[in-house]
């Protein structure tokens, strides 16, 4: 393993737990609750952090065997449909694992290599991990909100 993905990973793999942790007590049906008139359930919410760092395992990191049907990026809105818990559990753990690999698999020159997408325009590799970050935590708070304030 790379120097920098030996020091980006455990940062990475931290900051996700923001997200991870709000898992292990969730029941299905915590999955329905959205805040008022809010567009995202809890579901739809998990599931979109899952589509996303899938779409960055691919698009960004390089993963190009990955096969990704973002489902919430395509709808673009809650369809309502998130509401199987264990399978919503599985894919965000297969997220999490593809993600892992891809950071896993970047050289130390890989870090500084640019790519471009119509989302964030053109960043470094070390950059758009802050963006996936960023992406997952943001989530996450919403998250904790609708798990904790959310209705049915």
């Amino acid at each position: 393993m790379d120097t920098n993905a030996q020091l980006l990973l455990p940062l990475w793999a931290e900051a996700r737990t923001r997200f991870s942790n709000q898992l292990k007590n969730l029941k299905e049906s915590d999955l329905t609750k959205k805040l008022g008139d809010s567009p995202n359930s809890a579901g739809f919410l998990i599931r979109h952090v899952a589509d996303v760092e899938l779409l960055f395992s691919k698009n960004v990191f390089g993963q190009t065997d990955l096969k990704v049907s973002a489902k919430t990026v395509i709808a673009q809105r809650d369809t309502g449909e998130w509401t199987n818990l264990a399978e919503l559990l599985a894919y965000q753990q297969e997220a999490f694992e593809c993600l892992e690999k891809a950071i896993l698999a970047q050289t130390d020159t890989d870090w500084q290599s640019t790519i471009t997408t119509k989302e964030f325009g053109t960043k470094t590799k070390a950059e758009a991990l802050g963006r996936i970050v960023s992406h997952t935590a943001y989530h996450a708070g919403q998250l904790g909100i609708v798990l904790k304030y959310g209705m049915v």
